[in-house]
């Protein structure tokens, strides 16, 4: 992502943190919780392109009638229509 669009954040204690990648912050979050029994949160503020138009493409439910049924991501078959 290249950005730090993930803080994490501890209202026990004030602990504010910000990453680029959701990997880093969740391991910064568990350790928190685990180093000190707050509990923190996290908030994301965007994610790759990719993982957006992932997202975009998949619609809001998930479902054929919701998303871009053009998408190259999605396969809107299901278990019944395969041979």
């Amino acid at each position: 992502m290249g950005t730090e669009n993930i803080v994490v954040t501890c209202t026990d204690c004030g602990f504010r943190e910000s990453f680029s990648t959701l990997r880093d912050a969740r391991v910064a979050l568990a350790e928190h919780e685990s180093t000190t029994g707050h509990t923190a949160d996290w908030e994301i503020n965007g994610l790759a392109p990719g993982v957006e138009q992932a997202g975009a493409d998949a619609g809001v439910c998930g479902s054929p009638e919701c998303g871009n049924s053009e998408s190259p991501l999605l396969e809107w078959d299901t278990p019944d229509d395969k041979p």
